[in-house]
């Protein structure tokens, strides 16, 4: 008789036994005919431009990242809004916390300048005026 870990153990095998025969059925079964066409970049039905190992901006992750923390985040308010009168003051005060903390991650995230698309460019410190202020200060 098996323990419950041994079920567990024996439906994991039959998930992976279940898996490896769907992929090689798949292989013998799928028509294998590679052209030049189907072995290029597909780019949304547009015809491929340069190399398609180009660096992406960082921007795009983050801006879609902070998108979906605060879209979720939204989300949960509407229930809050339809619910929160049936808790009384206690589901108010709960919601009221939930959007000033909702508020200080979008006052942080906008302090530090990850909603602006185009940042502003920063100026690295010119060589000559560091080493006057150097030797300025060697003198003293």
């Amino acid at each position: 008789m098996l323990t419950e870990f041994g079920k567990i153990f024996v439906f994991i095998l039959l998930a992976v036994f279940f898996v490896l025969i769907a992929f090689f059925l798949a292989k013998l079964i799928r028509p294998s005919r590679p052209t030049r066409e189907k072995l290029e970049t597909y780019e949304c039905g547009e015809n491929p431009e340069g190399s398609p190992w180009v660096r992406f901006n960082l921007r795009f992750y983050v801006v879609a990242l902070i998108f979906i923390i605060f879209d979720v985040e939204v989300v949960l308010l509407f229930p809050w809004a339809l619910s929160y009168q049936d808790y009384g003051i206690y589901g108010f005060l709960v919601g009221i916390i939930f959007l000033l903390v909702l508020g200080l991650g979008m006052a942080y995230e906008w302090r530090k300048g990850d909603l602006e698309w185009a940042r502003p460019k920063q100026i690295p410190p010119k060589l000559k005026k560091i080493k006057e202020e150097l030797t300025e200060a060697v003198m003293e």
